[in-house]
């Protein structure tokens, strides 16, 4: 039965995509089975706050993508508008593993979802999305449910290996804050005695914020070019582009606060990094053109951002045995 009040939903259609909006008092979240499951909006009601960033470019169908360059790196970027995607099988740069060539940030995040409705009540309602790989024999499935009265988004996702063969993977989130809610001097929490690895060469010609080496203890870590700088603390746009990598967790959490704040819960068992994306302003060509101002705190089974095949030579690649499943669940609540 169609509602206007408590937990209810919507099927609706954006930019020729569809779309499911999910919503009850505090809350109202929109997620796009058309192109990757993607989070395109992380509503907090009350104060009218979208935390996901929404990159100047907008949302764009795939399938519109008629020009252009065809690599590996445009069928991601052409097509990002910000967010939160599911990653997988493969995370950041294009990389070949086993015969197969992946794009950026792999397969799934480009890919149409099917989905249908788990639950429809005033208590609470929730979708399944499913989706197959092309390239590599996997197959997921995320559940999102909202409860009425909570400020809390709780996700399900699986990763089974439909082969008879062991297969790698990289499994990620890659959640993107943004305006209104980021802001110069927001903070950033985590649990006790995590560790941080910088990137092995800048991301930036221009430069970076963290001296490379390490790996150095969080938050107040060496600066590139002297001295130290607190990555607790969100800086002013035109800042150093910069990507470290955050392990060591007892906990799988974060949160991100400024007048009001995220909160970030996952099993960091099964993704025990935490990729911490800064771009500020401070890249001023392709993609970003200087437009940009977002952090990402995304949680990852592998690192580095350059690809499966990198992840499997470090050893930090996930391993799905013949025919096995893998599940992973998260909550994303506002703290108001």
């Amino acid at each position: 039965m169609r509602r206007n009040w408590a937990a209810r939903l919507r099927h609706v259609v954006i930019d020729g995509l569809r779309a499911v909006v999910l919503e009850n008092e505090l809350l109202r979240v929109t997620v796009v089975p058309d192109k990757g499951g993607d989070v395109v909006e992380f509503l907090h009601k009350p104060t009218d706050t979208d935390f996901v960033w929404l990159s100047p470019q907008g949302l764009r169908s795939p399938h519109d993508h008629l020009q252009g360059a065809a690599d590996d790196v445009a069928q991601f970027v052409d097509h990002y508008e910000g967010g939160w995607q599911e990653v997988f099988p493969s995370g950041g740069a294009p990389s070949e593993y086993r015969g197969a060539r992946l794009a950026q940030h792999g397969e799934v995040a480009g890919l149409p979802w099917s989905y249908e409705v788990t639950a429809d009540s005033e208590d609470a309602v929730g979708i399944r999305l499913s989706v197959r790989t092309r390239r590599l024999p996997y197959r997921m499935e995320k559940v999102f449910r909202l409860r009425s009265g909570a400020a809390a988004l709780e996700i399900e996702s699986m990763a089974a290996n439909d082969s008879p063969v062991a297969l790698h993977a990289m499994w990620g989130q890659h959640i993107v804050y943004g305006r209104p809610f980021l802001r110069p001097g927001a903070r950033i929490r985590l649990p006790e005695g995590v560790q941080v690895i910088p990137h092995t060469t800048a991301i930036d010609p221009a430069g970076r914020r963290v001296r490379a080496g390490g790996p150095w203890t969080w938050p107040i870590v060496p600066a590139d070019g002297g001295g130290h700088t607190d990555l607790s603390m969100v800086q002013e746009p035109g800042s150093p582009s910069d990507i470290v990598y955050l392990t060591g967790f007892n906990e799988g959490w974060y949160e991100i606060s400024g007048d009001i704040g995220m909160r970030v819960e996952w099993d960091a068992s099964l993704l025990p990094y935490l990729w911490m994306w800064q771009e500020l302003g401070a890249s001023t060509g392709y993609p970003w053109w200087g437009r940009a101002y977002t952090v990402g705190l995304e949680p990852f089974s592998s690192m580095p951002t350059d690809g499966l095949a990198a992840a499997v030579a470090n050893g930090t690649a996930l391993v799905l045995d013949p025919y096995e499943t893998t599940t992973l669940k998260m909550r994303a609540e506002v703290m108001a």
